[in-house]
């Protein structure tokens, strides 16, 4: 089993940075695919970036493309996202997902979540 804890959250303000993490347990976190999405009340959940297991391929949504920056540290069993130049529509609640492929983009093929934090972009 996988646990993820998501970490980072809070407000800012607009054009501000912030930065979130996600620890993991286990010690087969290196062969996980690691991914961020969030979710507002009332609309489906968005793919926000993505990361392979060994950290070398990166993808990113279009709204955040530029702005946000995935990494993982496979010796801390986490992953970041990297948020600059928020805008009041990055406000959400932001998910760490794991997949045992490697390497995943859609939320089907993600196995574990994590429980949740909130970002807020303020004016």
């Amino acid at each position: 089993q996988v646990q993820l804890v998501e970490s980072g959250g809070g407000l800012v303000q607009a054009g501000g940075s912030l930065r979130l993490s996600c620890a993991a347990s286990g010690r087969t976190f290196s062969s996980y695919g690691m991914g961020w999405f969030r979710q507002v009340p009332g609309k489906e959940r968005e793919f926000v970036s993505a990361i392979s297991r060994g950290g070398g391929t990166t993808y990113y949504g279009d709204s955040v493309k530029g702005r946000f920056t995935i990494s993982r540290d496979n010796a801390k069993n986490t992953v970041y996202l990297q948020m600059n130049s928020l805008k009041l529509e990055d406000t959400a609640t932001y998910y760490c997902a794991a997949d045992r492929r490697g390497f995943a983009t859609k939320r089907m093929e993600y196995d574990y979540w994590g429980q949740g934090t909130q970002v807020t972009v303020s004016p």
